[in-house]
């Protein structure tokens, strides 16, 4: 029964969100704070507010835009069903590229109060984010003051925080240590990322590591010193192949950005490495050894590693469990942190592995067994989720691949604690 009722709800929000009448209240764009804003409240608005927070990016999000074939866009993969399901909705950029949660609950404050100065305080609020956007979303129930957060929804979150740099820094040092006597394979920077003012590129940045490792070809085509070079870097880090260059990307420029800008780290390293084990005793002798500038750390820590001091908020979690560059063990490390009765953790098992590449189904499963939570039923689990997942299937495509027996891995096997 249970199952057929979520059926029929999300059945009828997708033929409510693909009819969105003239009557719909949709809000343009707006700015406050330095960040630019999206709101869409519907004609008959339930009350309650669902925040929705992006992903990781260094290039500055542009503004929203208005586009009248769906004006939905930018508001999250489950805006339409949200929409229909009469909650508003709102979105806002960072006022920072890269690790932006050292301003993002500025950002969504100001979001907060340019809605409430058009519509009012809703009533509830759901926080709502992907990748980065789910550290976001954690910092937001934790810390923010937007008003009455009943619910939170996370999707291949980096919510460990601040922990994830640990992995970038080791995965820099570890290419240092194997790569930077190959001729041509040197990348300036080591644990700052890049020197500060560097014009080295991406496409240079690949073709460093090509020289090292091969990467860029397949492995029939690398010689046997290449191959040796990359088995050795992805067996230290855990990193699967086809995240490489984007994990080294992540290590180099985004690393670059966190220390170097001066609303972040002010040109101090926060991470180090100094009596890491890394259990190779050529990389152990040969790895550049870094101790963090204590203020650094401190920033960093507090920018942000998440507390679990969620009070009442209810928090649903959906990983995949081959995510390279969010990591499942992020849903391991947090939930050491939060209280169990307000925490439930998904994990999607797929079999190549991806970042956020969720099934629609899997996805609105988590969403409605959030929404079932928050209305007095019990809390969800991985297999009343995968269920749910299996009833909206066929109305909203995609496989259902949460598996309930997954274990999640402790966080010290992947990223060696300092």
């Amino acid at each position: 029964m249970k199952r057929m009722f979520a059926v029929l709800v999300v059945c009828s929000a997708l033929i409510a969100a693909s009819t969105l009448s003239a009557s719909a209240q949709v809000v343009v764009t707006g700015t406050a704070g330095n960040a630019h804003f999206k709101f869409a409240v519907p004609a008959t608005w339930n009350g309650d507010l669902v925040i929705w927070n992006h992903e990781y990016s260094l290039n500055a999000i542009a503004p929203f835009t208005i586009n009248p074939a769906n004006p939905l866009d930018g508001l999250g993969p489950l805006a339409a069903v949200q929409f229909s399901q009469g909650y508003a909705l709102a979105a806002s950029t960072y006022r920072q590229v890269g690790w932006a949660v050292f301003q993002s609950n500025h950002d969504l404050q100001s979001m907060i109060d340019a809605f409430e100065s058009q519509f009012g305080a809703p009533n509830r609020i759901l926080v709502t984010g992907a990748s980065l956007g789910g550290l976001v979303t954690i910092r937001a129930i934790e810390s923010a003051d937007l008003g009455n957060i009943v619910g939170g929804l996370t999707i291949c979150g980096a919510i460990a925080g601040s922990r994830n740099w640990d992995g970038a820094l080791d995965f820099r040092l570890i290419y240092d240590a194997v790569c930077s006597a190959v001729p041509g394979a040197a990348i300036p920077g080591g644990a700052h990322g890049l020197p500060e003012g560097s014009s080295i590129t991406a496409e240079q940045v690949a073709l460093a590591a090509h020289q090292c490792t091969g990467i860029l070809v397949p492995p029939p085509l690398r010689t046997p010193a290449q191959q040796t070079r990359l088995t050795t870097i992805l067996a230290l880090t855990a990193v699967p192949e086809n995240f490489f260059l984007r994990v080294l990307g992540f290590a180099t420029f985004g690393l670059s950005d966190l220390v170097d800008d001066q609303g972040k780290l002010h040109g101090k390293i926060g991470t180090g490495n100094a009596n890491v084990d890394y259990g190779h005793a050529e990389i152990n002798e040969s790895i550049a050894r870094v101790t963090p500038d204590p203020g650094a750390h401190n920033r960093l820590e507090n920018n942000y590693t998440p507390t679990g001091d969620v009070g009442g908020t209810k928090i649903v979690s959906l990983h995949t469990d081959k995510d390279g560059f969010v990591i499942v063990e992020n849903e391991s490390e947090y939930a050491s942190r939060v209280p169990p009765g307000n925490f439930t953790t998904a994990v999607v098992v797929e079999a190549v592995p991806t970042h956020c590449e969720f099934t629609a189904a899997e996805v609105v499963a988590s969403w409605e067994s959030l929404r079932g939570w928050l209305a007095g039923g019990p809390q969800p689990t991985p297999a009343t989720i995968q269920g749910t997942c299996l009833a909206v299937a066929p109305i909203v495509g995609g496989a259902c691949r949460i598996n309930p027996a997954f274990v999640i891995p402790d966080m010290d096997s992947r990223i060696r604690p300092r």
